[in-house]
């Protein structure tokens, strides 16, 4: 299981906690380099061993000359670019393959909630539909896993875990054997989705959507199941692989010749620590190579490593939750109760153990932001008026109270001042009041509904006077002077005809056509 370590980080303190971290062994870098450090260290020993005690003054003129030709060449491998590039692609790919890991919880709940009925049948249906799901998944980790497949090294070994039947083992062995060549994952939720389309047969499902939900959350397991196959067969090209692992020891190699001391450094740079122990030398290999170990620990992160994945702990957590939920839990839940805050409606302040720990919302970024001020322009509309000229108070006048509906759509109020227009009823009254007998303003309210009625009744009148002109008038004409006679079969208006009328005008007038 990859190993954890946010709960000794989640707050910084005066000496970081980071530090602590650094005398940790399992998941460490020392255990990832300290067997290629110690043979780093033993290399460079030993030539330097050899440079100074075992060759004569000629030997020891080349192996100045090799070493300062390394030393001064090494950079030319972009080591940085390439290896940084590559743990780059592993990290993002290591964290792909962990959200691609299916889990069964949605296909659970969707079957605990859509497959009703205690008795033995619904439940067995709801219990194999989970038990199909779990194995797609136990056959897929076993052919990506090696912890996996130690731990099921064959269908018998499945069978003894429950997630597999001995009639099924038939079904698959024959199948192998007809098809050796692909992978049989998918034959469990094939099964799954058979037993799913028998509970709606049967009425155990109700209706035809949660069928449909259930049947598409089987087919995103399977599609996950087969991108983890698909992770397995397509991995980081090897060329890459091994351009990177290549440029990483390579620039080792010259660097256990380019690092050593040598007379010749001597004499130019005087004294140098590297003589007794080579500090930089060291420390450029424990960062280099560490980096280049995250990689190889990260690319399968399905194997043994400290941060691979532990599927084994997965599908028992898995087996066990969805039989949970789609028996243990079937259609159970805590008594309905009022919540405290049921007379409030919700919560004005939520207690506290620490008053401390209370803080204020966070700040809009514009909070503090003072507007700017807009210069005054001579003659606009929008500058300020005279004084003693009283601008009208559109929210009181206009919109006035609220109607039936909380809204301001069926009625408002209008202030009335001396010698101004009042509508009353149908008719628009203009009157002049005296001043001093209207000290105060009245108010008078005008109905929409009413308003709205009136102009249908209008509308109505209109509609039929213009029907009975075209009705009375015996000719018409079009612009090429010619008259013509017009039969209206239905009157456009609401308003009934009477039957002696109708037929009046359907006898006497022909179809509309223009005449010679």
């Amino acid at each position: 299981m990859t190993v954890t370590y946010t709960s000794s980080v989640s707050t910084s303190s005066v000496v970081s906690n980071f530090l602590g971290l650094l005398v940790r062994w399992r998941g460490s870098i020392y255990k990832l380099v300290w067997r290629d450090l110690l043979m780093f260290l033993g290399m460079y020993t030993m030539l330097a061993i050899i440079y100074r005690l075992l060759i004569n003054e000629e030997a020891k003129k080349l192996f100045e000359a090799i070493a300062l030709y390394c030393g001064n060449n090494t950079s030319l491998i972009p080591l940085s670019f390439v290896l940084g590039f590559y743990v780059s692609i592993v990290m993002k790919r290591w964290w792909e393959q962990y959200t691609t890991i299916p889990w069964p919880d949605p296909i659970a709940i969707l079957v605990t909630t859509s497959i009703h009925g205690f008795d033995d049948r619904a439940r067995a249906m709801r219990r194999t539909i989970l038990r199909y799901v779990c194995l797609c998944q136990v056959i897929v980790f076993t052919m990506i896993s090696p912890r996996v497949k130690r731990r099921f090294p064959t269908y018998d070994q499945i069978i003894e875990a429950g997630f597999l039947l001995e009639n099924e083992k038939s079904i698959i062995d024959n199948l192998d054997l007809a098809f050796p060549h692909y992978p049989k994952h998918w034959m469990p939720i094939v099964w799954a989705a058979s037993i799913v389309m028998r509970a709606r047969r049967e009425n155990k499902i109700r209706d035809d959507y949660a069928v449909k939900s259930i049947i598409d959350e089987l087919n995103k397991f399977r599609g996950y199941c087969g991108f983890l196959l698909y992770y397995d067969w397509v991995s980081v090209p090897l060329v890459y692989t091994q351009v990177v692992t290549l440029a990483v020891y390579f620039f080792f190699l010259f660097s256990v010749l380019g690092q050593q001391w040598t007379e010749q450094k001597e004499e130019e740079d005087g004294f140098s620590v590297v003589k007794w122990f080579p500090i930089l030398t060291i420390l450029q290999f424990f960062f280099y190579m560490g980096w280049l170990k995250v990689a190889e620990s990260l690319i399968n992160p399905f194997g043994g490593d400290d941060d691979d994945f532990e599927l084994n702990w997965i599908i028992d957590r898995n087996i066990t939750v969805s039989y949970f939920i789609v028996d243990g839990m079937h259609q159970e839940h805590p008594e309905l109760v009022k919540d405290q805050y049921w007379d409030e409606v919700f919560p004005n302040e939520l207690p506290y153990t620490v008053q401390g720990m209370r803080t204020n919302p966070p700040e809009a970024s514009t909070a503090n932001m003072e507007p700017a001020k807009a210069p005054k322009r001579r003659g606009s509309l929008l500058s300020t008026p005279p004084s003693g000229v009283r601008l009208p108070d559109l929210n009181n006048s206009f919109l006035g109270r609220l109607s039936v509906s909380r809204s301001y759509t069926d009625s408002y109020t209008v202030q009335e001042t001396p010698s101004q227009v009042t509508f009353s009823g149908r008719s628009t009254v203009s009157e002049r009041t005296d001043i001093q007998s209207s000290v105060g303003t009245s108010q008078s309210t005008i109905d929409f509904n009413e308003l709205i009625e009136q102009r249908r009744r209008e509308r109505r009148d209109r509609m039929r006077h213009r029907f009975l002109d075209i009705k009375t008038t015996q000719l018409l004409y079009d612009p090429s002077g010619t008259p013509y006679k017009i039969t209206v079969l239905r009157p456009p208006s609401e308003e009934v005809i009477p039957e002696e009328e109708n037929e009046t005008s359907e006898a006497n007038t022909p179809r509309p056509k223009k005449s010679d």
